[in-house]
């Protein structure tokens, strides 16, 4: 039997390469915290200026990218209607925590 080696695998990494390049806010879009699920592609969120809104998650990421209560999201508030708006990205829990550490969040 031989030693199965990893090649992938290059060592511990140091806290300077584990640090993400983010997508950031543009235009008018806001971090959001989905505070909860309301069904019908629609989610409770609070947003980073205050503001509690009703999201909606569009068709090209329903049943491609899952979202759960306590996720990050990036929102982009609706110009007529500011209690409403369209979650545009989904950060994984990696990235959030790092938005948090930096003050996004």
């Amino acid at each position: 039997m031989g030693l199965t080696v990893c090649r992938g695998y290059t060592g511990p990494m140091n806290e300077e390469s584990e640090r993400l390049d983010l997508r950031m806010p543009e235009g008018n879009e806001v971090f959001a915290e989905v505070t909860e699920m309301l069904g019908a592609n629609r989610i409770a969120v609070r947003c980073a200026d205050g503001t509690e809104r009703t999201a909606r998650i569009p068709g090209r990421m329903q049943k491609r990218v899952w979202i759960r209560e306590g996720d990050i999201v990036l929102v982009d508030p609706w110009d007529w209607q500011d209690e409403k708006a369209d979650v545009e990205w989904r950060y994984d829990k990696q990235a959030a925590d790092q938005l948090r550490e930096e003050g996004h969040v």
